[in-house]
């Protein structure tokens, strides 16, 4: 894969194959201050009067905890993986750490991008379900990955959080697939499973994708340290973490529609 120079011709100098962000995505703070709604402005005209709005973001991610017997903390070196690419090869900064969170915290507000994983089924209480859909249509990103074994409980979670919006295909000329890495076949596929091809799927508010799920790609298993599945090449784990990075700076960058 080789990566797009900017308008000028340019290349990153942190990564081969890397888009320069320009302008230095306006420091990193205040390019993900775009997703932030104040607190006293109109709610988005379906959530809820009372919505709390987002506060101005810690960049970082935050792993969803959640009830139901699915390993929520399933692939512990992946998150702090893909923040140290963030770090090394874009002018964002995000913490080093992970975050890990409930939707029922108050810290909830804080993050902008919520990273949702595991192998089995995924229990959410009504108040639950409201938090998320709130979360989502204040500016919120979810991505969830289908670590195998996930699909049926997430889409049934989906149609309880959006009743009233699909889950459809991302088209592969969505910026998600171009912004920093190009991607011009979509996801790749780090584990083969039931040997499906790898699938991007999400939820739009407006133009904004506001859920990106990750199917049949295992992209969580590709950001761990090279060596815990033998049989991985690092060419996988490259390519697994170039698709982290577009998900976190389209997260952090995208705004409320």
């Amino acid at each position: 894969m080789t990566g797009r120079s900017t308008r000028r011709g340019r290349r990153s100098a942190a990564r081969p194959g890397a888009r320069p962000i320009a302008l230095a995505l306006a420091g990193a703070l205040a390019a993900a201050g775009a997703l932030v709604a104040r607190a006293d402005a109109a709610p988005a005209h379906d959530a809820a009067p009372h919505a709390t709005a987002l506060r101005i973001p810690r960049l970082t991610i935050a792993r969803l905890q959640y009830d139901g017997g699915g390993d929520w903390y399933a692939n512990p070196s992946s998150l702090p993986n893909l923040l140290t690419a963030i770090r090394e090869r874009t002018t964002l900064r995000p913490e080093r750490t992970e975050a890990k969170v409930r939707l029922t915290d108050d810290q909830l507000w804080d993050y902008p991008y919520l990273h949702m994983t595991g192998h089995g089924a995924v229990t959410l209480s009504d108040a639950e379900v409201a938090r998320l859909r709130e979360y989502i249509l204040r500016g919120g990103f979810l991505h969830a990955d289908d670590n195998y074994g996930l699909d049926e409980s997430f889409r049934k979670l989906l149609g309880r959080v959006f009743p009233d919006r699909p889950l459809v295909e991302v088209p592969l000329s969505h910026p998600i697939y171009h912004l920093v890495y190009d991607f011009p076949k979509g996801l790749p596929k780090v584990h083969q499973h039931d040997g499906k091809p790898a699938k991007g799927y999400g939820i739009f508010v407006g133009d904004r994708l506001a859920v990106y799920y990750t199917y049949e790609s295992d992209l969580g298993n590709g950001w761990e340290d090279v060596g815990t599945y033998p049989n991985d090449p690092p060419e996988v784990h490259e390519q697994a973490l170039r698709m982290g990075v577009n998900l976190f700076v389209y997260a952090v960058t995208s705004r409320l529609p």
